[in-house]
């Protein structure tokens, strides 16, 4: 059974859900790509830990993340030539989390491979600081860095209430690029995971989520509309 919504779906972001989620949508995103990858390339799913902490009363509590991104490689040299990331609330909440992540995409980088980040959380502050000025109101966001030109952005964005968008996802420099439906990714995840039986659309939204009222209004009558099929 496919989610209620046409694009992402908000109730995903719940702390609960949310990693078997990740895990899931970063693997959809693997069995999307492999098949358009050349010989040249090899994909592979990997994984990144840390500990974040939080204060609480008179305690702290520490908790252990374990992160899923997929790295496409040169089959020859084994050299990064594209890092995939799915940002994840902890990514965007947690200092622990953010360093984590943004070292991650410094290393990328630094050798002088692709990077590629989907941001489908609404939660804490974005990881990425580029002019939001001439850019349409949007709740999630693709954003391409390409090794050549690490100082330049291309965004992909798109509001709740609308589909994922497709991005070009770069190789090596004398490659083409190879587009990816983000949708498809998203909606496989939904499916493996068996979401539609998880969720609880009953209940109201995750509580750090961050929507607008107009948003939350769409929400309320999409389910409403959902319901009456």
């Amino acid at each position: 059974m496919p989610s209620p919504f046409p694009g992402m779906d908000p109730f995903l972001e719940d702390h609960s859900v949310w990693a078997t989620f990740h895990h899931h949508l970063v693997t959809a995103l693997y069995q999307v790509l492999l098949p358009g990858l050349v010989d040249r390339y090899r994909a592979r799913v990997a994984s990144r830990q840390y500990t974040s902490e939080m204060a609480l009363f008179t305690s702290v509590v520490r908790e252990q993340h374990s992160e899923d991104f997929v790295e496409i490689r040169h089959r020859s040299d084994g050299r990064l030539v594209t890092l995939v990331e799915v940002v994840t609330p902890a990514n965007r909440t947690t200092a622990a989390g953010r360093t984590a992540y943004l070292d991650s995409r410094e290393q990328a980088l630094k050798a002088r491979a692709g990077v590629v980040e989907i941001d489908l959380v609404t939660q804490g502050k974005p990881l990425l600081d580029f002019p939001r000025t001439g850019l349409p109101e949007y709740d999630y966001a693709v954003t391409v860095t390409r090794g050549a030109s690490p100082e330049r952005f291309e965004i992909y964005t798109t509001p709740l209430s609308k589909r994922l968008p497709k991005f070009r996802l770069p190789l090596a420099a004398d490659d083409r690029d190879t587009v990816v439906d983000l949708q498809v990714s998203v909606a496989r995840a939904y499916d493996q995971g068996d979401f539609a039986k998880v969720l609880q659309y009953a209940g109201p939204l995750p509580a750090d989520i961050v929507l607008s009222t107009a948003t939350r209004t769409w929400v309320a009558e999409c389910l409403r509309g959902s319901k009456s099929k």
